[in-house]
């Protein structure tokens, strides 16, 4: 039996916890918060096979440039004279072009369809008792020419062998008879599902403690101890650890401990908001508002508003302005629908870990023996989390893998 410790407790090292615990590991989680907060408890809730296009691509630095000088801009990068940041920055221009995004389609399908399978088989097992459905998901645009890019992405879907549709405003009105909509159509993902991030993650919590695993909440990993190009020691603010296996998952933060084991896996924070609405909206099918760039979630009792990617460093700070964005979207998108002060007041934020080519560290450096990486999923990060958890599994027991991964190796290049 092999003792693993997990870095980090997000739906990526909860996931990881899940299937090494599976396989009889014994697992210990660590994370610097005391598993209540962050990105994973205030995501859309998306899985998301039709999220197949990577952050990277061609034209976003050109849009990028001209939304640095809108404050409700949905993407916003903070330049700043810092290494990490110019060398990733670097890395995303030289990863935007077309040819490295017709690679990576193919493989963000496969790898988002694994892991949708992998939450229908939790639900199944009886294990949990959790929010999902498969209601697919509505692309809403407001202008022919969003219009047209959308469709254009929908039938790359199609190719992919996803099930896509291109709707008229009647036709969405049939899907959702009880909302009032401002728009001029939409693409319909048919391949898409969607739960309720918070509630999930509790569950897992108390499945994996009541399974052995054992948690250590609010210690934070500081620095690691190497002996033969492996981790002999993990150190935590509060003591020191042992195992035979680590595992690499703590988000925005994973690259400063990278860092200390000579491992360079660029990442940058994307900061996104997130506001939730506990009074009936009348939604029942998520949607993106795609010209704001904001993700609509039919959640447990309540409808999550979330949106922005804000890459300025690891900081929780609220930008009251880019919060205020998101409920006019809504307001824009759906009439009748208007957030109030109180609610957005109530806004959460969380970090995404962003890579600069948009696909994730998934595997073993060739520099130390006994970790295995798994972060960089930017906004796919629920989506990706039991496919991520059940590949970084089987790497780390030297198992056949569910689906190919070079190309989240750790160590590829940019």
């Amino acid at each position: 039996m092999k003792n693993c410790v997990i870095i980090g407790g997000g739906i990526i090292g909860l996931s990881s916890a899940y299937y090494l615990q599976k396989e009889g590991c014994d697992v210990t989680v660590v994370d610097k918060s005391n598993f209540s907060a962050g990105a994973s408890y205030v995501n859309a809730g998306y899985i998301t096979p039709s999220h197949f296009i990577p952050l990277s691509q061609p034209g976003i630095i050109t849009k990028g440039l001209k939304w640095m000088f809108n404050p409700e801009s949905p993407f916003y990068v903070k330049p700043r004279l810092d290494t990490d940041f110019l060398k990733w920055a670097w890395a995303f221009k030289k990863s935007s072009t077309k040819s490295k995004v017709e690679k990576a389609i193919p493989v963000l399908k496969d790898i988002n369809v694994l892991s949708r399978n992998l939450y229908a088989e939790m639900k199944a097992s009886g294990d949990f008792d959790f929010h999902y459905e498969k209601k697919g998901l509505l692309m809403f645009y407001k202008s022919d020419e969003v219009g047209e890019e959308e469709w254009n992405i929908g039938q790359r879907g199609i190719k992919e062998g996803l099930e896509v549709e291109n709707l008229s405003v009647s036709e969405v009105k049939q899907l959702e008879p009880n909302v009032d909509f401002d728009i001029k159509g939409a693409v319909y993902f048919h391949s898409d599902a969607h739960m309720t991030p918070n509630t999930f993650m509790k569950d897992m919590c108390v499945y994996l403690k009541s399974k052995g695993v054992k948690f250590i909440p609010n210690e934070a990993v500081v620095d690691v101890e190497l002996s033969n190009h492996s981790i002999s020691k993990i150190i935590t603010d509060k003591q020191e650890l042992k195992a035979d296996e680590v595992v690499l998952a703590a988000g925005s933060w994973s690259q400063l401990l990278s860092k200390k084991l000579g491992i360079n896996i660029p990442l940058q924070a994307g900061k996104g908001y997130t506001i939730n609405v506990e009074r009936p909206t009348g939604i029942t099918i998520p949607s993106i508002l795609c010209e704001a760039k904001v993700a609509v979630t039919p959640m447990d009792r309540f409808t999550r508003f979330a949106g922005t990617m804000e890459i300025a460093g690891i900081n929780h700070t609220i930008n009251p302005v880019r919060v205020k964005a998101i409920a006019k979207a809504a307001k824009s998108y759906y009439p009748n629908l208007e957030i109030q002060k109180a609610e957005i007041d109530d806004v959460k934020c969380g970090l995404r870990p962003c890579s600069p080519d948009g696909m994730p560290y998934i595997g073993k450096s060739s520099k130390c023996k006994n970790l295995t990486i798994a972060t960089g999923h930017a906004m796919m990060g629920w989506s990706l989390g039991p496919a991520t958890g059940k590949l970084i599994t089987q790497t780390l027991l030297s198992k056949q893998l569910a689906m190919p991964i070079d190309a989240f190796h750790p160590d590829r290049k940019f």
